[in-house]
């Protein structure tokens, strides 16, 4: 196994300093145990106010991304293991210069507020439901989502995706590192939305090299989190890494 793999036993220790780190900024995230099992994940809930695009925004003549059923890569269906793959529709989602994305957000837009604004649609409150699981035929974590309406309604993909801020849809052509998927959650058996996993290990070896070279601390969940999170608009204040890294701190 990979050096950079996280076993459960690893994902378990950087949830509970997750937590802790949680407790003292309020961020909202709690353990929830797996009634008759040892297994159990992280949950966050959070309220967003999105402009949903009601009209198509997929086609087949390259202008926008397909959703057509698509077939996994071979090493996806190699290590799907426990973890059941449906023919449900897929969206790619890039997750290349995540950094500098988030850069320019700071430079074009002081206040983002958490709406994403896309043309033709109209703004309402949505409620989103956060899981972190861990993926042992991956050996790394997993998010899980599902968004609904005030009135109760689960998001469609198409929605979900008109909710993606558009500077991470714009990447969406050039080798992305995740997909959005329809999933059955592993631990609760409902249907919820996922970032899959094949590729993380590929984007979080650089940063697990780095910090082993420089001798600093390194949440792999958390680490793993900054990355993939804001995709969904589940974004990751920075005092997490001011309080890991105290030493880093500004006096």
């Amino acid at each position: 196994m990979s050096w950079c793999a996280l076993d459960e036993e690893n994902f378990r220790r950087c949830c509970q300093l997750l937590l802790q780190l949680s407790d003292r900024l309020r961020d909202g995230w709690s353990w929830e145990p797996v009634q008759g099992s040892e297994e159990g994940y992280l949950r966050k809930t959070s309220l967003r106010s999105v402009v949903l695009d009601p009209s198509p925004m997929w086609d087949h003549d390259g202008s926008g991304p397909d959703l057509e059923p698509s077939t996994p890569c071979q090493s996806c269906t190699d290590q799907r293991g426990r973890e059941k793959e449906e023919s449900g529709l897929v969206a790619s989602v890039d997750t290349d210069s995540i950094s500098a994305d988030e850069d320019d957000d700071d430079d074009d837009d002081d206040e983002d507020d958490g709406v994403c604004t896309v043309s033709g649609g109209s703004s309402q409150l949505i409620q989103y439901e956060y899981h972190i699981l861990h993926s042992c035929s991956y050996a790394t974590p997993v998010l899980y989502f599902r968004a609904f309406t005030q009135e109760g309604r689960s998001l469609s993909l198409e929605e979900v995706w008109s909710s993606v801020h558009p500077n991470f849809r714009l990447r969406l052509e050039s080798s992305p590192l995740n997909t959005i998927t329809l999933q059955e959650h592993p631990l609760l058996g409902q249907p919820f939305f996922m970032l899959h996993p094949c590729r993380t290990e590929e984007f979080m070896r650089p940063v697990l090299q780095a910090a082993q070279d420089q001798h600093r601390p390194v949440n792999y969940v958390l680490s793993w989190l900054s990355v993939v999170g804001p995709v969904v608009g589940l974004d990751v204040p920075l005092k997490y890494s001011t309080l890991l890294c105290p030493a880093d701190s500004p006096d």
